[in-house]
This record gives C-alpha cells, structure tokens and sequence, in this order.
C-alpha cells in the first residue's frame, strides 16, 4: 500500500475518471436551486480512496511524516490520560485529544491513525467538489497535480485537517451563516491555531467578486511589502510569548516561497479578474466567494515571496481550495463546449508539468 512511483498519483486520476465515464453516467442534482449533473457519491469515493490510503501508509521519509509517527508513539495510552495529556498540550488540544483517544480505543499503528486523518480530510475535499464543482474530476485532477494533496496530506496534516473542516463548511460561508461559520473556524483553531486567519475572511470575501473589501485586502498586501521591516517586526513580536515562539528565527531566516509557485497560484485570481464580467454577470454567490478566496490566496502568496514561505507560504491553503471550484466554473461558462474541451486539456497539462518540475525539486520523480 506503500506509495512507491508518484506517477501513481496522476495515472490513477486518469484511470478513475476513464471508469467513471463509462460505468457511472452523471446525474441531475440541484445546487443552490439550480438544476445541475454531478457525478454521485459511488464514484467520487471511487476517485478518492487509493488518496487516502496512500497518504495513510506513506514512507516515513516524506515531509513531516517521522515527526508525527514519533509523536503518536509518545502519546499514552488508556482512559485516565486522555484529558491528562489532552490538559498538558501546548498547542492545538483538539489534536491531542484526537491522537490519545484515537490510540485508547481504537488502533496504537501511526499508519492506521494516519489514514483515519487522510479519510476525515479526503471527505470534507470530495464533499465539496462533488456537490460544487461544474467539473468533479478536474478539481480533484487540479488538487492532486498542483501537489496540494502530497504538501498537505503526507506532510502537513495536522494543519490540513483544520484547512479541510474549514473548506467543508463552505455552504456556510455562501449562505452568510456567520455565526455558525466563525464556530466552524473557532473549532478547526483547535487542531491548528493558524485556522483563526480565516476570521476576518469570513466577511471579507461575502459580496461581489473583486468587491471593496477584497481590494482594500490587496491593498493590505502592498502596503505591508512597501513597509516591510515595520510588518515584519509586528508578525515576529506577535510571536512572542506564543506556541509559536520557537519559529521567529525561521520566519527571519526564510528566503520566501518560490516565485513560480507565486505566480502558478496567481492564475486562479487573473482569471477572475480577465473573465470578470461573466461571473458578474451570472452574480453566483458561490462563485464569487470562490473568486474572492483566490484573490486572498494570491495575496498571501505574494506576501509569502517577500517574508516567508514556511510560516506565511502555509496560509494560503485556507483559501486555494476554492480555486479548484473556480477553474472549472470559468472554463464552461466562458468558452464553447469545443473551446472547453481544449482548455481542460491544457489546464491538465500544465499541472502535470508542474506536478513534474515539483516532484524533481523534491526528488521523488
């Protein structure tokens, strides 16, 4: 079960969406009040499965693997620790609690544990695609071959899980259910404190796609980049005294993310801006909340360039989800159904060309 060839990844995407085609026609569901054909739930787990399998029993070398196989080792066991280690946690409790309880009465294997994680966080993806999405089988395409699934599921899970329970709520957010979305991010805070980034967010990007708020966001962005020193001594005072006192020097020290990650997680937005009149035109709540939550990514992105990209290069993923929504929607509603046909085929081969240039960087392919 072990993920030896990461090339696995993109031919089962391909595979899967070939069976899907032939065996499971797509049927008409409503969305939003809308009439709509989605694939159903049978082949969409079919998609996701070997995902969180292989995310389950993934090789220890990989990312963070080794430093959460040996905290689960460390965690105890029995009914009198729960609440005792839980208690004693510096950070993220709800984690905690979830590792102890999980290891009491249930498994004491760090893979099995793992893949418990991997399905929690695969269901909360797939929900939402498979009910959003214009195009089910290119946004999980997209989530894989971007490396999104390898950053987050075989490395930075205990943050995924947070950015997972989030993007699950969606339906809140669209809905303006406010108070129950911010409980829904208060929650998720609770396995990884960055999820409290998210708070503002929640009303910022409600409204129009490009909206003021979303610019004034923008606007944030480079204003901070002009003031960079002041910004930077803020975020690292901010620190201080925290759980997350210990990763200043590394916030200092960072030569920022990547510039072609940069610019690859701009395009979402460019679209959105470029196709502009369309989504204005079809005033979809969903869509212009996904819009927005890539204009935010970008902008975390581009802040991420000039700071950091292993403390504020972690923030975007609360928001870049919603461009695997995004893409698909622009692609049927701008072009011809034979235009459309070709666009998918280019979006998939860039991403697996970046998926590409991303595995021989991290010496995996």
């Amino acid at each position: 079960m072990i993920l030896r060839n990461y090339w696995w990844l993109l031919i089962w995407a391909f595979m899967a969406g070939g069976i899907s085609l032939v065996f499971f026609p797509k049927q008409e569901e409503y969305v939003l009040g809308q009439r709509c054909e989605r694939w159903n739930w049978l082949p969409a787990l079919i998609m996701a499965a070997p995902y969180a399998i292989w995310s389950g029993w993934r090789v220890r070398g990989f990312g963070d693997t080794g430093v959460y196989q040996t905290r689960f080792a460390d965690v105890p066991v029995g009914i009198s620790q729960i609440f005792r280690y839980t208690a004693n946690a510096s950070k993220d409790r709800a984690f905690a609690f979830t590792e102890v309880v999980f290891k009491t009465f249930v498994s004491q294997s760090s893979a099995i544990f793992f893949f418990f994680v991997a399905v929690v966080q695969i269901l909360c993806i797939v929900s939402i695609y498979r009910k959003y999405s214009r195009n089910y089988w290119l946004s999980m395409f997209l989530f894989v071959a971007s490396t999104d699934y390898l950053s987050w599921m075989h490395n930075g899970m205990r943050q995924f899980l947070a950015v997972a329970l989030i993007f699950a709520a969606l339906p809140l957010l669209v809905e303006k259910r406010y108070m129950l979305m911010t409980m829904v991010v208060l929650l998720a805070s609770q396995f990884h404190l960055t999820a409290l980034i998210f708070l503002p967010f929640i009303f910022i990007v409600n409204g129009r796609a490009w909206n003021v708020r979303t610019l004034g966001f923008i606007a944030a962005v480079i204003v901070s980049v002009l003031f960079l020193d002041r910004v930077t001594g803020f975020i690292t005072g901010a620190m201080e005294d925290t759980a997350y006192e210990g990763n200043i020097n590394l916030f200092l020290n960072d030569d920022g993310t990547n510039i072609m990650r940069v610019l690859f997680y701009s395009v979402p937005a460019a679209m959105a801006w470029l196709f502009r009149p369309y989504i204005d035109r079809a005033d979809d709540p969903l869509i212009n909340v996904c819009a927005n939550l890539s204009v935010v990514a970008a902008g975390f992105y581009v802040f991420s360039y000039f700071t950091s990209g292993l403390i504020i290069g972690r923030l975007p993923i609360y928001f870049s989800l919603a461009n695997y929504i995004l893409i698909p929607w622009l692609i049927t509603e701008v072009f011809d159904n034979a235009s459309a046909v070709l666009i998918d085929a280019g979006f998939v081969g860039v991403y697996s060309v970046f998926f590409y240039i991303q595995g021989q960087s991290w010496g995996i392919l």
